[in-house]
């Protein structure tokens, strides 16, 4: 696995969550893996939830696997990601199981 996703809660949240996402976007490149991380794909907060997932997982189809942030379970765009990386044949895991680079 080279290529990780972050997934996890954003609607409702302050700051959409943003601080959590780009903290696990750090250590996630601090181990050595490329990450595409949903804060920086929709940067704006105002855009609208469809086209945000629309881009989410356009990305997502790009990766290897899913890091599901705590709290995905109450997030409908990150149930629908999970789902599409079990779909798909991806490594879905939780964030902190991610301690070294999986192959």
């Amino acid at each position: 696995m080279k290529r990780v996703y972050i997934a996890g809660p954003m609607t409702g949240l302050p700051a959409l969550n943003f601080p959590a996402f780009h903290a696990e976007a750090a250590r996630l490149r601090a181990l050595g893996y490329e990450v595409a991380n949903p804060a920086e794909i929709n940067p704006e907060p105002g855009m609208a939830w469809a086209e945000c997932m629309f881009r989410d997982l356009r990305e997502l189809t790009e990766c290897d696997g899913i890091a599901m942030l705590p709290g995905w379970e109450a997030s409908p765009g990150a149930c629908i990601e999970r789902l599409w990386s079990i779909r798909t044949g991806k490594k879905v895991l939780a964030a902190g199981e991610i301690v070294e680079v999986l192959a």
